[in-house]
């Protein structure tokens, strides 16, 4: 079985995600989407909600598997038993951190492959924190993430602060 990590935050998911969601669903076997907790950031969205999330608007495919994890990815794909995690690169600019985090993530762990996927070139451009801003300051969200996905993000910022 080739099962690859597609780990991030998706904080909250966009269709830049979904598209290497999509891309790793045809070369693997399994494609286990994992979001990461970190106690130390505070998210937009709980885990949970965000969890929810890709479980509503991830592809209906039989190979897509949601999962949480917190601690070191590398400890996580080998209790998931994968070969391989996947990073989405937008731009030379995600580069050298990932880079960086894959050749640590090899000395951690050498079993285990990193394969970067570009997403199609209209999301290159798309991050999680770019559209939280658009959504904060009132702009429309839904050229770049799900319809369940914008309007979770009107609702948290419609939401008076207190």
């Amino acid at each position: 079985m080739r099962r690859v990590i597609y780990p991030g935050s998706f904080d909250p998911i966009t269709n830049g995600h979904l598209d290497v969601i999509n891309r790793a669903a045809t070369l693997f076997d399994e494609v286990v989407v994992s979001v990461a907790f970190n106690e130390q950031k505070q998210g937009l969205f709980s885990v949970d909600e965000r969890m929810a999330l890709l479980r509503e608007v991830s592809p209906k495919l039989p190979n897509i598997r949601i999962a949480q994890f917190e601690g070191l990815l590398m400890d996580f794909a080998r209790r998931q038993e994968a070969t391989a995690v996947v990073r989405g690169l937008r731009a030379v600019s995600d580069f050298e951190f990932e880079f960086q985090m894959a050749l640590m993530n090899r000395k951690l762990e050498p079993q285990i492959e990193t394969i970067f996927l570009m997403p199609a070139e209209k999301y290159t451009y798309l991050s999680s924190r770019i559209v939280k801003e658009i959504a904060r300051l009132g702009g429309d969200v839904s050229a770049f993430v799900p319809v369940s996905v914008a309007a979770a993000l009107r609702e948290k910022f419609a939401t008076p602060k207190g």
